[in-house]
């Protein structure tokens, strides 16, 4: 079972929250995008400067790297702000990565990216830029929609549910999908037959065959 995931959204969205909780219960490799931004990005993040698409070209490029290097699988924690950034992503492993959107407003963001001021580089102050770069993923392939205010454990059983795959060695076909009341609205391209299995049969989950021997 192959799987590559990547946890997006703007910063105080829990991505790296999620995303360990879900490469842990996956058997998958966590990449954390933020320590993949060059020594000069972070200073200008610190200093309160928001990073360019120029800025964020080297580290994309890292980012599609380390794509490339986990044949196995991984989950990515990138902001992923632009559609151009995400097709960039998924260029390393077309069309198999997939994206977990934590959608969250600015007030609930702004509160917690402050709450983690002590021991991060990014301020509060650039959260604002976060949201006027920002878009949203609507209408593009192998897309999960989800509330970032949840609990983390809900959260992380959607992604779960989400994962249960259409065959035994693939991750979901190709498809936008957007909360409706706890529940999924599954919009399917056309010609795609989806069949699922029980969230914890979902083969992402299944803990790894002990070595022979």
């Amino acid at each position: 079972m192959t799987c590559f995931i990547t946890i997006m959204g703007v910063a105080g969205c829990g991505k790296s929250s999620l995303g360990r909780v879900v490469a842990t219960a996956a058997g998958l490799p966590l990449i954390e995008g933020d320590d993949f931004h060059s020594p000069q990005s972070r200073a200008k993040m610190r200093q309160g400067i928001a990073l360019t698409d120029a800025d964020r070209e080297g580290w994309l490029d890292r980012l599609g790297q380390q794509i490339a290097a986990h044949p196995q699988g991984l989950v990515l924690t990138c902001s992923a702000l632009r559609r151009a950034y995400r097709d960039r992503l998924r260029r390393a492993v077309w069309p198999e990565l997939h994206f977990v959107f934590l959608e969250i407003d600015r007030a609930t963001a702004q509160a917690r990216v402050a709450g983690r001021a002590e021991h991060h580089f990014f301020p509060a102050t650039l959260v604002e830029s976060q949201f006027q770069t920002l878009e949203p993923p609507v209408d593009e392939p192998g897309v999960l929609h989800l509330d970032a205010t949840r609990p983390l454990p809900q959260l992380a059983a959607q992604v779960q549910a989400w994962l249960a795959p259409s065959s035994t060695d693939s991750c979901p076909s190709p498809g936008n999908e957007k909360e409706d009341g706890g529940e999924f609205s599954r919009r399917t391209p056309v010609g795609v037959r989806r069949s699922f299995v029980p969230a914890d049969l979902s083969p992402c989950f299944l803990p790894k065959p002990l070595p022979k021997g």
